[in-house]
């Protein structure tokens, strides 16, 4: 591959790569299929909502009788398999789309299991874990506890995660994706044994899945296997790097019902809120979601062949199918941590003359380094590297339109680590 410019890539390194795809060569054909498989599901279910173009039309105010906003959730359910769905662009980040399901699920007194380790940083602060942030679950008398051994593998201990649901549990919570954590990103396969235990030791119980980043990694979804709530951000996977903005909630009926009256108010609940001519991106990015999953995963499965060659220790490893796409990396310190950050954010569209540094972001125990300029604020589909400053310095890779982007970005980075002689990872 010939990689023109000015980005002044390491010959050495791109040769790297080459090998690399030669040797994944059957973890690309496992994501070719199941592309097929994922862009099938997602067609069928905008056949059988009759879209059209008179669909996209947006609505202001109330947004009464809104169709763009209606057809934009049945062909959400349709994908997931679920009975119904609340799509909007008022809901700004995943976080906010798994706040409202906390929040419309649980009552107090009642209390939340993670079962596979403490959730994402900014939910923490939603739970109320560490301290009581005001308007936190903890502060209207909802508590948690942690699932013992719970790290997120297919190993997950499904006795022990059954045997820490009390009788106030309400809410077994789930989180697909590694997120800032090293360990292997969550099955559909493991969640539908972890809801099937669950669900046997307290029938009521009310399993939410954090799907961020997880979507359409697999054929399946954690809908389609035993979860009864999913819930993700259109920045992220569904909303194929075009969606301006937005979240999603999808499952039991009479649970989304209850967590939209968290989102507008009791006694409304879905019934109102304008589209804003936003449902045309929201289902055109749907719609080339599965394309861009499967370009992600492709970048990552080849950049984690390569960080492995380097003598790196990588997530997923060799023997994990990912069911996110995120790799991680143990940069080991924060210098190869921040050169290779930076030089990564080089090879961005949007913002390439800028530098990134890490600073405090609200909702984070630590200061964050982002890196990768996108067009749409934060979208980390796009393709981006945020990294925690605390040992072991990993950094966390997100997303990707295309995987030719994929492999520019990290060469662009490990050119930088190796002008500044940082290439070999420090003993770990």
């Amino acid at each position: 591959m010939n990689h023109r410019g000015n980005l002044d890539i390491d010959p050495d390194l791109a040769e790297l790569f080459r090998k690399g795809r030669e040797a994944e060569s059957a973890g690309l054909l496992r994501i070719e299929n199941n592309l097929r498989d994922n862009f099938m599901k997602v067609l069928e279910a905008f056949r059988s909502a009759g879209i059209s173009d008179q669909d996209f039309a947006g609505t202001t105010g109330y947004g009464y009788d809104d169709r763009g906003r209606e057809v934009t959730e049945e062909v959400y359910a349709r994908v997931f398999r679920t009975e119904s769905a609340l799509v909007r662009h008022q809901i700004a980040s995943g976080t906010q789309a798994l706040s409202l399901c906390l929040f419309g699920l649980l009552l107090p007194g009642d209390e939340i299991l993670f079962a596979t380790g403490k959730p994402y940083d900014t939910l923490q602060a939603v739970v109320g874990m560490d301290k009581q942030t005001p308007g936190c679950l903890a502060e209207l008398g909802i508590t948690w506890k942690v699932a013992p051994g719970a790290d997120g593998e297919d190993s997950a201990p499904i006795d022990a995660i059954a045997g820490s649901v009390g009788s106030r549990t309400k809410v077994v919570f789930i989180q697909r994706s590694r997120g800032y954590s090293w360990q292997r990103s969550v099955s559909c396969q493991t969640i539908s044994k972890i809801a099937q235990a669950v669900k046997a030791r307290k029938q009521d119980v009310v399993v939410v899945i954090d799907n961020c980043y997880g979507e359409f990694t697999e054929t399946v979804e954690p809908t389609e296997v035993g979860a009864d709530i999913a819930a993700g951000s259109l920045i992220k996977n569904p909303g194929g790097g075009i969606a301006p903005t937005g979240g999603y909630v999808v499952g039991r009926k009479d649970l989304v019902d209850r967590i939209a009256t968290r989102l507008t108010a009791p006694g409304i609940g879905g019934e109102i809120g304008p589209s804003l001519n936003t449902s045309r991106l929201m289902l055109q990015g749907l719609f080339l979601a599965p394309q861009m999953v499967a370009e992600s995963l492709s970048g990552t499965c080849v950049a984690g062949h390569v960080f492995r060659s380097l003598g790196y220790p990588v997530l997923p490893d060799e023997n994990e199918i990912p069911s996110d796409n995120v790799l991680a990396v143990r940069m080991g310190d924060e210098g190869r941590l921040l050169t290779f950050c930076q030089g990564f954010h080089v090879a961005s569209p949007v913002n390439a003359l800028y530098k990134p540094i890490a600073s405090p972001l609200p909702g984070y125990a630590h200061d964050v380094i982002m890196a990768g300029g996108t067009f749409v604020q934060g979208s980390s589909s796009e393709l981006t590297v945020d990294a925690p400053i605390c040992p072991p310095y990993i950094m966390y890779m997100q997303g990707g339109l295309f995987r030719y982007h994929v492999e520019l970005a990290v060469l662009s980075g490990l050119t930088a680590l190796k002008k500044r002689n940082l290439l070999e990872p420090t003993a770990s």
